[in-house]
């Protein structure tokens, strides 16, 4: 296996002139994407959207609402690219390594992260334990981070073109509508979650808040909980406007909040309680295989909550000034990141316990404690400034995990008519009426299901992995990839891959039985430790299975240099990426 070459992405991505940023439009000083020569170009496409129907109030508004584009183009080709899926121009190539750390402070330092350790040491593991199993886990989950990271940050392209590659031009949609409709519902649940952070801060200065009124009987929540989360729905909206490669200041400016706030909360409750308290001196209660698979269990949920930002890295990546700049930083700084919030968690969780009894788990339980408590007016003020923290938490998050990737497969999905802006305010506002209050208390399974999220992206994840790395090595026909040419390397089957499609679904298959078992049905015990694994026996079966079956039946274009190569049972010769 060999690493991607810079070369080789250099010669691709010279057939793609800069946007420019000044002008009545950024297509004007561009030179063409697909339309550049006679073999790429089919019927031109026109603005018109429904023919013979020209005056009607519909074709006005759908011809309205289009994305600039390329004259001269198809419509299929229109189907494929757009500003945002094109290979990021230099000027906008403005994430450095100091961005990537401070990207991944300010993720690492979330709720969820925080309360991880808990589940460990309910199973049985000592607080020691926990912190190795997170440390491997996301030691893991930093190395796949960067594999589907150097991808986006060699040849500056996002996620829904890296599959093209791989599932073929229309197989792609799949993977891309798959993460985008989960991105919706996420969007909406870590929402909610930030709204309790907005409860907070209110209480915080009008205690009375916490006994408003229930003007909303029967809905499944209170006015003062949608209060709140619609408040932080309302916050973020702004933060969706700005383009990917300037909210890196977001996170740079999150990174110094969301520290002082941990390191505040984790110094008063070592100091309220004397000490770390007994959490930290309790040995493991698990012994032999339970212990055993406290361990495994541990490393894989750790995995398994990062499998969304495995995935959709190169979303981010794509705005590196230099590939090396998405590829140390991250390696080094996921894993430390997330461990220290992770023993910032157990330490304060722990001196709870002896502050009142109990270990509280939940920040925010622990600061609504506080307010409980006939807090003075300067703990007020602390509360206040903590949940503010934790709200921009969520508010990072949301917009890392979910808004921009849903915006971007969006994009992917509907280009003539969405870009990255629109679909983040669509997946915004799909997360608003999914009323995630009613998915969080209809069932208790409906967590698991959020769970078991992270069986498909494995499969994909390990696919893409597979076909870049070991299949290709590392060599993309860039141009290819936005070419809807039945004699395209990356249309394979009526565009999509069979073979990609094969070790998906083998991937997901695999761990189905203990997804039914994880839900309350029936299932042998041995399917039932298989998906206590999913992440890890998913990726592989679907990395094998893709592997065996390019060997079988090798797939085209796998290197700049190589002569005639087969299509899909079509000649073709290539030479250095160009088509002859």
């Amino acid at each position: 296996m060999r690493s991607p070459s810079p070369r080789h992405a250099d010669i691709e991505l010279d057939e793609f002139a800069p946007f420019s940023s000044e002008g009545p439009s950024r297509w004007d000083a561009a030179a063409p994407l697909l339309s550049q020569t006679n073999d790429l170009v089919e019927t031109p496409a026109t603005r018109t959207i429904i023919p013979g129907v020209k005056k009607s109030w519909a074709a006005r508004l759908l011809t309205r609402v289009q994305m600039e584009s390329e004259p001269g183009l198809s419509n299929a080709q229109l189907m494929l690219t757009n500003h945002d899926l094109k290979p990021v121009e230099p000027q906008r190539r403005q994430w450095t390594a100091w961005s990537f750390v401070a990207f991944w402070i300010a993720d690492s330092f979330n709720i969820n992260t925080w309360m991880i350790a808990s589940t460990m040491l309910t199973s049985g593991l000592a607080w020691w334990h926990a912190l190795i199993c997170i440390l491997i886990g996301y030691s893991i989950s930093a190395v796949l981070v960067c594999l589907t990271g150097r991808i986006g940050a060699t040849y500056h392209i996002s996620f829904p073109v890296v599959c093209r590659a791989s599932f073929g031009i229309w197989g792609s949609f799949w993977p891309v509508f798959n993460r985008a409709a989960m991105a919706c519902v996420w969007y909406g649940v870590q929402a909610w979650i930030g709204g309790q952070c907005i409860t907070l801060m209110i209480r915080s200065i009008w205690p009375s808040f916490y006994t408003l009124h229930n003007g909303i009987p029967n809905s499944g929540t209170n006015t003062r909980d949608f209060v709140s989360f619609f408040i932080f729905w309302v916050a973020s909206l702004p933060a969706i406007w700005f383009p990917v490669h300037k909210i890196r200041y977001l996170f740079m400016v999150k990174s110094y909040i969301v520290l002082v706030a941990g390191l505040s909360l984790f110094t008063w409750a070592i100091s309220r309680a004397r000490g770390m308290g007994p959490i930290i001196k309790e040995p493991a209660t698990a012994t032999g295989s339970a212990l055993a698979w406290g361990w495994v269990t541990g490393i894989m949920s750790s995995i398994g909550n990062f499998a969304t930002l495995i995935v959709n890295n190169p979303d981010f990546s794509r705005f590196a000034s230099k590939p090396r700049d998405a590829l140390w930083t991250q390696l080094f700084t996921i894993p430390v990141g997330f461990v220290v919030t992770s023993f910032v968690g157990i330490v304060v969780s722990s001196s709870s316990k002896v502050i009142y009894g109990t270990a509280i788990w939940n920040p925010l339980d622990l600061l609504s404690q506080f307010l409980l408590d006939e807090a003075t007016s300067a703990e007020r003020v602390g509360v206040f400034v903590i949940a503010l923290a934790f709200a921009l938490a969520q508010l990072g998050t949301n917009i890392a995990a979910n808004s921009v990737s849903a915006g971007t497969d969006m994009a992917a999905l509907l280009p003539r008519y969405l870009d990255i802006r629109r679909g983040g305010y669509i997946c915004a506002l799909v997360g608003l009426c999914l009323c995630p209050w009613n998915l969080l208390k209809s069932s208790n399974n409906f967590t698991t299901y959020l769970s078991a999220y992270s069986v498909f992206l494995s499969s994909i994840a390990a696919v893409i992995i597979c076909d870049y790395y070991v299949v290709r090595r590392g060599y993309y026909c860039v141009r290819d990839l936005y070419s809807a040419r039945r004699a395209s390397p990356y249309y394979y089957h009526c565009g999509m891959s069979w073979r990609a499609y094969t070790s998906y679904i083998c991937g997901v298959l695999v761990n189905i039985v203990g997804f039914a078992g994880a839900v309350g049905a029936q299932v042998p015990n041995g399917t039932t430790y298989i998906y206590r694994v999913n992440f890890l026996v998913g990726s592989l079966v679907a990395f094998a299975v893709y592997y065996l079956l390019c060997r079988i039946k090798p797939v085209p274009a796998t290197d700049a240099t190589e002569g005639d190569v087969v299509v899909e049972g079509k000649r073709r010769r290539r030479l250095v990426g160009q088509i002859t």
